[in-house]
């Protein structure tokens, strides 16, 4: 049904069709489209009259109302004509504020339906671009190959025409990583129980063995410690990595104690090396120094 307007309504889109052409530089067609979708909405409103008591609201709850019942594009035609006239009602002093952006947009995400189905000559043609010469293209080909079977056991299910005939389908071509999951299930004793967690764990689980209990990572002992006659060999003079060795502490900790001043013997500064006293060292581990040690 047509939207009967009245003749000050028709007088303003009229002027609203030079504005269009004048200011905007629409094509005819876009000015006969916009004027028609402008009409609607005068008609909506109660006309001319209550373009001046327009408000953010009327705007919104109009287009809402409109698009009920409606397709995508003529909601969007809508929504494009009446920006465009709410523009031209403010630069014409008949809004006192710009309402051109109480409009909504209207929701129209891509690839929002359900893929179509592909051809048998598309899968033939994708099956064919697998390298079946190499591992990879042999899975590859034995995965789509899975895929499109499985799209013909669900035609046959539903009645429906089938993309394509089953093919064969190339297990040899999978890695162990690849394989079914019957590889991996649990054995045949263990029925009633979750099979859960064998698959997760892989192959070689058995459920009478009890999870190991885990502990927090601990360091190795220091095997390298000196002896005692490697203590009595020794210059009178150490490094620290040395003199670490001897009390059986790490290299980090050593140069860590040292830093902070805690290092359980006396330290020669010398430069950016560090010395120890073998003498001290000796006295420190409970060892007497020979007569020939140095102090």
């Amino acid at each position: 049904m047509k939207a009967r307007i009245s003749s000050r309504a028709s007088a303003l889109l009229a002027e609203f069709r030079g504005w269009l052409d004048r200011e905007r530089g629409l094509s005819p067609v876009s000015v006969r489209c916009y004027a028609r979708q402008s009409k609607a909405f005068l008609a909506g409103i109660g006309g001319a009259g209550a373009v001046s008591a327009l408000d953010a609201g009327k705007v919104t709850a109009f287009m809402v109302d409109w698009a009920q019942g409606r397709n995508t594009w003529s909601a969007k035609a809508m929504v494009t004509s009446l920006r465009a006239f709410l523009r031209f009602a403010h630069a014409t002093g008949r809004t006192a504020v710009p309402l051109a952006g109480a409009v909504p947009a209207v929701a129209s995400w891509r690839m929002t339906s359900l893929p179509r189905g592909l051809k048998a000559a598309e899968i033939e043609r994708l099956l064919a671009g697998c390298e079946r010469d190499t591992a990879a293209g042999l899975r590859d080909y034995a995965v789509l190959s899975l895929l499109a079977r499985r799209g013909f056991g669900e035609c046959q299910e539903n009645g429906t025409a089938s993309p394509m005939q089953p093919g064969p389908i190339i297990h040899a071509a999978l890695k162990p990583s690849c394989r079914p999951v019957a590889n991996r299930l649990p054995p045949a004793s263990w029925r009633g129980r979750s099979t859960v967690p064998a698959l997760n764990r892989g192959p070689g689980h058995h459920p009478a063995r009890q999870a190991r209990p885990k502990f927090p990572h601990r360091r190795r002992p220091v095997n390298n410690a000196l002896t005692i006659d490697e203590l009595r060999a020794l210059p009178a003079t150490i490094d620290l990595p040395t003199a670490a060795r001897a009390l059986g502490l790490g290299r980090t900790k050593a140069y860590d104690l040292a830093k902070r001043g805690q290092f359980p013997c006396r330290l020669l500064r010398i430069g950016g090396a560090y010395r120890i006293p073998t003498a001290e060292l000796l006295r420190y581990v409970g060892i007497e120094p020979l007569s020939g040690a140095g102090a």
